[in-house]
């Protein structure tokens, strides 16, 4: 009840355009442990309307992963990441797994058990069309459709594991800090690899006390202080 209040009055204040107000509201959403894709979607917007870069781009991920697919936290997300300064291109992916990402990939886990559930339906009413077809042709018809329906279960829930292992297997982050040196090794006197700046979403790899090992989809890879990002998961 506290929750919807602070998210009926988060809402009331960012119509006013009182952008800090509403972060406010729904940041204490937030330290309540009541977290939904709503709140992170609205707080995306108000952090965007205040230019903040990177609790924009974090707060719309966030919301992004409990609402995968949505097309609105998608399309505002891209609109956040053009605020972002470093333009990463990414390298495709070799590998028979990855090739099969890229196709699965295109939809979320989510997507293909609801493929599943469809299927399964199917199933049932190819059946229901088996056992009362009244001739030996319609009997083979129904068979041959309730078997390929089956195999499109098995194909979907196979699908979905896999892209849900896929991206579970990924450690995803953004760079708060607003210039951040990443080092070539663990240590503040190494080397300075490359710059990244604010809103950035990395790949966490491996963790060293304060230092996070961090990877970019050109497949760069450095070492950068804990401190200067924030784990989506």
């Amino acid at each position: 009840m506290v929750a919807a209040q602070s998210f009926d009055k988060g809402n009331a204040l960012y119509r006013k355009g009182d952008y800090k107000g509403a972060v406010k509201e729904y940041e204490g959403i937030l330290a309540k442990k009541q977290e939904s894709a709503e709140v992170y979607f609205n707080l995306g917007n108000a952090y965007y309307k205040l230019n903040q870069v990177a609790p924009a781009v974090f707060n719309y991920e966030k919301a992004l992963l409990l609402n995968p697919g949505s097309r609105d936290i998608e399309v505002n997300l891209a609109f956040a990441q053009k605020m972002v300064l470093d333009d990463i291109k990414a390298v495709p992916k070799a590998g028979v797994l990855n090739a099969l990402y890229n196709v699965a990939g295109n939809y979320q886990y989510n997507n293909w058990a609801w493929v599943a559930v469809v299927f399964s339906v199917g199933v049932l009413l190819l059946f229901a069309g088996y056992y009362f077809a009244g001739s030996t042709l319609l009997k083979r018809i129904f068979f041959v459709a309730m078997f390929v329906a089956a195999l499109g279960i098995v194909l979907s829930v196979i699908a979905a594991g896999f892209v849900k292992s896929y991206q579970n297997a990924e450690n995803p982050a953004i760079i708060f800090a607003e210039v951040v040196s990443v080092k070539s090794e663990p240590a503040t006197d190494a080397t300075d690899a490359f710059v990244l700046h604010a809103g950035t979403k990395v790949n966490v790899v491996e963790t060293l006390e304060n230092w996070k090992k961090i990877q970019l989809p050109d497949d760069s890879v450095g070492w950068i202080d804990k401190s200067a990002l924030k784990e989506i998961k």
